[in-house]
């Protein structure tokens, strides 16, 4: 077996990839031909939601006050943050790493069935490189009983350069931040908001052009801090539980697949084939 509490570092040509199995199952740090894209964790930004790309399972976003209906039966999730619960519980697990080698990483977790989370249920994450990217999957499996979920990944990109994002619809939110059943235009950033986005979403840090991607329509895009952007690819909005849940059967999976392709850098002389628009 090997040994989860060591980081799992994946690479191809100019892409390399660090992985924290036991630190939330995140990316600790990409980085493309020696830049790094990510918020690192450092003295400053040390807290499980602060830094790197890490997965939000089983649910992504808050769910209002922890609670939900399913099933006829009333649930009550732990409140994380603001007095609601945030990203589920995948990002403060230790993850197994399952398989790894030089370009290549399996994580595997299984999901409790007690108070932070009733139904159990099994995660498997993969990380694929190669030299022009990264792969991201991520399948959320019910195994005796069905479930909703909703998931993704939340990646601390350093501030970008530029930032092309071109979303059909927003998610309106209220007072409490949290997305409601209500599509409204896209406003002027900046951003804290989810989106219906089908469009590849292209950034520029510090000369590597990147097109990122997603198997999913729903993405959220916070760009208000002065440090970074975070865009995240993900299934469901905000407190999809009690406005728009997914359900997995008894026995059933789902998936999300993303793909970050660096389509141009300084070293390689590349050019990108998106036209950024400044943040």
């Amino acid at each position: 077996m090997v040994d989860a509490s060591a980081r799992a570092t994946i690479a191809a040509g100019d892409v390399k990839v660090e992985v924290e199995p036991a630190d939330g199952g995140r990316i600790g740090q990409i980085t493309v031909a020696g830049t790094p894209l990510l918020v690192g964790r450092s003295d400053e930004f040390d807290g499980p939601l602060t830094w790197g790309a890490y997965p939000m399972v089983p649910w992504a976003g808050r769910i209002r006050a922890g609670r939900f209906e399913f099933g006829g039966h009333r649930y009550e999730l732990p409140c994380n943050h603001e007095g609601h619960a945030m990203h589920g519980i995948g990002f403060v697990s230790a993850w197994e790493l399952a398989d790894h080698d030089e370009t290549s990483v399996r994580l595997t977790l299984e999901l409790p069935s007690d108070e932070r989370w009733p139904f159990g249920g099994r995660v498997e994450q993969r990380f694929v490189v190669d030299s022009a990217g990264l792969t991201m999957m991520m399948r959320v499996e019910a195994i005796d009983q069905a479930f909703p979920a909703s998931f993704g990944w939340h990646p601390w990109f350093r501030q970008p350069d530029s930032l092309d994002f071109r979303p059909e619809a927003m998610y309106r939110r209220d007072a409490d931040h949290i997305a409601l059943d209500d599509l409204v235009a896209v406003p002027d950033g900046p951003w804290d908001d989810c989106f219906v986005n089908h469009h590849p979403v292209g950034l520029v840090i510090d000369d590597v052009h990147l097109e990122f991607t997603s198997s999913g329509s729903c993405w959220v895009v916070n760009d208000e801090p002065p440090h970074t952007t975070c865009v995240e690819p993900q299934t469901g909005p905000p407190d999809a539980f009690n406005i728009a849940p997914a359900v997995i059967a008894g026995g059933g999976s789902a998936s999300l697949t993303a793909r970050l392709a660096v389509v141009g850098d300084a070293k390689r002389g590349g050019r990108n084939r998106l036209a950024f628009a400044g943040v």
